[in-house]
């Protein structure tokens, strides 16, 4: 591992930025009063965080409230439906905390929580006992959420995974320790990539980290070969890798992983270019990848901060210069503020077509537009027209069963669709994942 350069910029002191002091900060009172309304009252139901410097860096504010990543990380009245609004803001000003509560309970609920079949059919078990703390949907591929990373440097707004940060516990995946994860793996030797999310992993010590993932680089679990972690970290939180006060030793753990010779990726969530722009932000990938870890870079195509070919491009274009692999565009998922977010699949199609024409064949490594749907994650390769029919052309990069994986199938071109829900099957009465039922079953529940 290379020592810290004495260039870089030291990194400055972890503040985060929640609605409980949000008003101290010094630019609360430049903000619209119905930016500071929203904020206030979006983030009773939806979480808010963020820190000193996302809001200094990455912020344009002179462009607020346009600035795609003030969009990104600060609650806006539209993520919450208008009589929605109005409800909260009303019992915010009747001052009845108990009614307050029981309503953003309600309203919480409603917003799809757990997409995807998450609580119903991803939570696998060991002798029969449920393990809450991992999720195991394909094969090769078990998560693993660690209790002490379920928070992150800043919230993205648009984040499917926001019941993990709000008062709803019988919602989150949690995992205190490794050794049910340890268990499980030894008797699913099928399982090569284990996932390690949130939440960000990487906003715990790397004592904690280190704590959580030693017991899988056993030889009794050498058939885990990759070991990966989601993280925002490298965007919201470059630090993390550069001048915290453990940043060396992280790298360092790394460093030990790969000598077992397991193939670390960090799946580091990129959402717009202008996370890549600052000294920081780039001095901290190329310490990741002097470690001979590997970055990958995933986002969902949102509006309001990246429905943009030219920005998609750019993001994959100074990315790969970087030496980070463009791997993942989504689409915004059926959950949380997704009536803000979402764009019709359509739309999102043209968007990656056309980034993906702007650059050389290093960045076409980048797959998508995928919706993490109930059975796999669905791509949308096309429109075309078939027998005189406008259809969409999909498959799937991952499925419950694994021979569902690239297989075309077809679904009638819907102008407004913008999720795999709304589409339905042209040429067959059903998807042909629809006429599978034991399909249903939780992978490595037996």
């Amino acid at each position: 591992m290379q020592s810290r350069p004495t260039t870089t910029a030291e990194g400055r002191r972890y503040r985060p930025v929640t609605s409980r002091n949000i008003h101290k900060t010094a630019f609360w009172e430049k903000l619209d009063p119905e930016i500071r309304e929203a904020v206030s009252v979006v983030s009773q139901v939806l979480p808010f965080r963020s820190n000193e410097y996302v809001v200094e860096e990455l912020i344009d504010w002179s462009n607020i409230p346009h600035d795609p990543i003030f969009q990104l990380t600060f609650p806006q009245p539209g993520m919450l439906a208008p009589d929605v609004y109005r409800r909260m803001r009303r019992l915010m000003e009747q001052g009845d905390k108990g009614a307050l509560e029981s309503a953003v309970r309600e309203v919480r609920l409603s917003l799809n929580p757990h997409p995807a079949g998450q609580l119903t059919h991803n939570v696998p078990k060991l002798n029969g006992r449920p393990l809450p703390g991992l999720q195991h949907k394909y094969d090769e591929t078990v998560l693993f959420f660690p209790a002490r990373g379920q928070t992150c440097h800043a919230y993205c707004t648009y984040c499917f995974r926001w019941a993990q940060f709000v008062d709803l516990p019988e919602m989150q995946f949690q995992a205190t320790e490794s050794k049910d994860l340890a268990a499980y793996l030894k008797v699913h030797p099928e399982v090569s990539d284990v996932l390690v999310t949130g939440g960000d992993p990487l906003i715990m010590k790397t004592r904690v980290l280190r704590n959580y993932l030693e017991p899988l680089l056993t030889d009794e679990l050498a058939h885990v070969s990759n070991i990966r972690i989601g993280s925002k970290s490298p965007a919201y939180w470059p630090q993390r890798f550069v001048t915290d006060d453990d940043a060396d030793d992280l790298l360092r753990f790394f460093e030990e992983i790969v000598a077992t010779g397991r193939h670390v990726a960090l799946m580091a969530h990129y959402s717009h270019p202008v996370e890549l722009s600052t000294p920081m932000a780039q001095e901290a990938v190329r310490r990741i990848r002097n470690t001979g870890a590997q970055i990958r870079a995933q986002g969902p195509c949102i509006r309001h901060v990246n429905d943009d070919s030219d920005a998609w491009a750019k993001l994959w274009r100074e990315a790969v210069a970087l030496g980070i692999v463009p791997y993942y565009m989504f689409v915004e998922r059926d959950t949380g503020a997704r009536s803000y977010f979402e764009l019709p699949l359509v739309r999102v199609y043209e968007i990656f077509r056309d980034a993906y024409s702007q650059v050389t064949g290093l960045a076409r490594t980048v797959r998508g537009p995928s919706m993490s749907a109930f059975p796999g994650k669905v791509r949308v390769l096309g429109v075309s027209e078939i027998r005189g029919e406008k259809v969409f052309v999909l498959d799937m990069l991952q499925g419950r069963k694994s021979e569902w994986v690239r297989r075309p199938f077809y679904a009638k071109f819907d102008p407004r669709a913008t999720w795999l829900d709304q589409l339905r099957p042209a040429f067959a009465e059903r998807f042909f994942f629809q006429e599978e039922p034991q399909a249903l079953r939780m992978v490595g529940a037996a």
